[in-house]
């Protein structure tokens, strides 16, 4: 998502909830807390099934499941900007903080967490 794309996102979102008069209950805590209740729907969508068929949902499922990340992207970016952080800029920061702790030649093809490199 380009500057432009996800600051006019998180513009409208803002009108979005302050329209509604919902800014009094977007609290830090509250978003942090509809984020996890949004990542366990997400998860609903991917219970029970096999690592194939995850792999192909049918449409209707995909599309359920793509509402779903949605939603954890909207609380998102209305938890960094009410707490003034930069979203784009702390998921870049963090793949290189990331490929720092995960270098190539010692975690190329399998899943170790980095403490046991």
């Amino acid at each position: 998502m380009s500057r432009p794309a996800f600051d006019e996102l998180a513009g409208r979102l803002a009108a979005f909830a302050r329209e509604r008069d919902w800014e009094q209950f977007h609290s830090p805590k509250n978003l942090a807390m509809a984020v996890a209740a949004e990542s366990a729907e997400l998860l609903e969508h991917f219970q029970w099934l096999t690592e194939a068929q995850s792999r192909d949902l049918a449409p209707a499922q995909r599309d359920q499941a793509a509402l779903e990340m949605a939603d954890v992207l909207l609380y998102l970016v209305r938890l960094a900007d009410q707490l003034g952080v930069d979203l784009l800029a702390a998921a870049h920061r963090k793949i290189g903080l990331n490929a720092e702790k995960y270098p190539v030649d010692k975690s190329r093809g399998h899943s170790r967490k980095y403490t046991e490199l």
